[in-house]
């Protein structure tokens, strides 16, 4: 059998003059687009453009939902009630399922975006809210999240079903958590590099941890921050190694009409 993983990348993230990323050259590289729903980038015009683009090229879409920190772009934690989170996580979800209808596609998925998803990780208020939101407006769409954190069973055990990830782009520690941005080498930026790494996670499910150590991780999809200067060049050498060594590139989440 082929071995199949998802690439994904966060699109959309653009703002009124201000572009972000390359959206429409991702879009011929990954399966998935996590887009922005307005919280922390992407006004309506631009999030409607990405998920047209996305719609023509048959790439699946999540909405990429955030805490409400558009000048921080949605990087700062934020302690929020739960029902405020819900109810933001509702408010995102509907906003991109409305112009992905427009566009001729659908939101298939769910992942959160930068604060809040490292928070979710571990968060288990937090991480409840997220999925009492998404489970309110689709309990079958997809939640994704960091690969090995607790939140993918907790949603599993709440009824949803769960994607685990992994970051080509960002260093592990030893514990297979991100290590933070606020830290030396927290970004990698050579592609090659990240290739193999990602070819390596792909066909033996282990990644290099920061201090050289061999971490198992069990990952459905890969992502590729989109707004990260080198993020085209990333995605293709990701995709080009993969497919080299016969491993297909595919969407976990198929794309469908609205």
């Amino acid at each position: 059998m082929t071995p199949t993983i998802d690439l994904n990348s966060d699109l959309g993230e653009g703002y009124g003059a201000w572009k972000m990323g390359d959206d429409d050259t991702m879009l011929t590289l990954v399966s998935s687009a996590n887009v922005a729903c307005g919280f922390h980038a992407g006004d309506p015009l631009t999030i409607l453009a990405t998920l047209r683009a996305a719609a023509a090229r048959g790439v699946a879409v999540g909405a990429h939902v955030s805490y409400p920190d558009r000048v921080g772009f949605g990087r700062r934690p934020m302690d929020v009630t739960s029902d405020e989170l819900t109810a933001d996580v509702i408010y995102q979800i509907g906003a991109l399922q409305g112009l992905a209808q427009a566009a001729g596609t659908r939101v298939t998925y769910v992942k959160p975006h930068g604060a809040l998803y490292n928070t979710i990780a571990g968060d288990a208020r937090q991480a409840d809210a997220v999925i009492a939101g998404i489970r309110a407006v689709d309990p079958a769409l997809v939640l994704m999240g960091l690969a090995g954190a607790p939140v993918l069973a907790r949603a599993q055990a709440a009824g949803l079903a769960t994607v685990a990830e992994a970051f080509a782009d960002r260093a592990y520690t030893p514990q297979g958590t991100l290590v933070s941005r606020r830290e030396a080498g927290a970004v990698l930026h050579d592609p090659d590099q990240i290739a193999a790494r990602m070819l390596r996670l792909a066909t033996e499910g282990v990644i290099e941890a920061v201090d050289g150590s061999v971490l198992p991780l069990a990952a459905q999809s890969i992502c590729v921050h989109g707004d990260s200067p080198d993020a085209v060049s990333m995605a293709r050498c990701i995709r080009e190694r993969l497919m080299a060594a016969g491993v297909a590139i595919t969407a976990f989440a198929p794309a469908g009409a609205a």
